[in-house]
């Protein structure tokens, strides 16, 4: 029998990504949205999220799609109300909250998911694979996109806790924190803030690797025309190129595979896996490397930035 999901938050993300992904899943029935704004036809319209947890006790699980400043209060009150929990990236707007949501799904005894879209594009197993089996010599992640196609008018993510640059560029640290055959942790970063804006629109992180191969990420806010989502990496034998935020895989410069837009149907899946175990999956290491970008980053201050 499916289970039965709210969706709180129906947003642009929610209309292209989640509502697609939960319809194609038997494992889900989709039987409530919460939102101030907007409803989603055939379904149960809840302006708050306590209207939701009073009236259907019947949903057993929570889907949060709304900006990570609000998310945590949301989350805490799922939890309470004994329903499992997925979270749209990132997680938080702190690690301490994180860390205080998968404590009260462990009281609980509910599940709770930190999930990572892009971890679960289509070439991210093959490359983690090919990885494995290799001497990483050389690593470099390019992230750059036009913030105003992705985010038209959304003022939260320039305000604390929207992450603002790291929006994106978290989705490149999940890639990477998948993929390595060990951990890393950053050594170095520089972040660039608009004026007139509290988070950034660019930044240069620098990684320490336990085999002194040289990493780096290039992250930015301000690319027009064709966007780049790429993670390229040398080896002992071979390099490979990983594109289109983990859709298309090259090795040694030849196309090994191309994949589709498989992302939330992969996350859907997973849950669909916790709930029936009864486990949770709060993998925080990618937010561990943006607050270390705010704790050892060096502020440059840029033009300012309106839509």
């Amino acid at each position: 029998m499916a289970e039965k999901l709210a969706l709180v938050g129906i947003g642009k993300i929610a209309r292209d990504q989640h509502i697609p992904a939960i319809g194609a899943n038997p494992d889900w029935s989709l039987e409530a949205a919460v939102s101030r704004h907007a409803t989603v036809e055939g379904i149960d319209h809840f302006e708050t999220l306590d209207a939701l947890l009073e009236t259907r006790p019947d949903i057993t699980t929570v889907s949060l799609a709304i900006p990570p400043q609000p998310r945590f209060a949301y989350a805490a009150a799922a939890l309470r109300a004994g329903r499992n929990v997925m979270l749209e990236k990132p997680p938080g707007q702190s690690l301490a909250e994180c860390y205080a949501l998968e404590a009260l799904a462990k009281e609980n005894g509910v599940t709770i998911f930190a999930t990572w879209h892009s971890r679960h594009a289509d070439c991210v197993p093959d490359l983690k694979a090919w990885l494995a089996e290799r001497t990483l010599k050389k690593l470099t992640i390019t992230w750059k996109e036009d913030v105003r196609l992705w985010h038209p008018g959304q003022e939260w993510i320039w305000e604390p806790g929207g992450m603002g640059v790291f929006d994106p560029g978290i989705n490149a640290l999940s890639i990477l924190t998948e993929i390595l055959p060990h951990p890393v942790h950053l050594s170095g970063a520089t972040l660039e803030f608009p004026e007139n804006r509290d988070t950034p629109i660019a930044a240069r992180l620098e990684f320490a690797d336990p085999s002194g191969a040289p990493m780096t990420a290039d992250f930015d806010w301000r690319q027009e025309g064709p966007q780049t989502w790429n993670i390229e990496i040398d080896t002992d034998r071979g390099s490979a190129r990983l594109s289109l935020g983990g859709e298309r895989l090259e090795i040694d410069g030849a196309l090994v595979k191309q994949g589709a837009n498989h992302e939330y149907a992969n996350l859907y899946a997973r849950m669909a896996a916790l709930v029936k175990a009864g486990e949770s999956d709060m993998d925080l290491s990618p937010m561990i490397h943006v607050c270390d970008a705010f704790s050892l980053g060096k502020r440059v201050v840029t033009a300012p930035f309106h839509y």
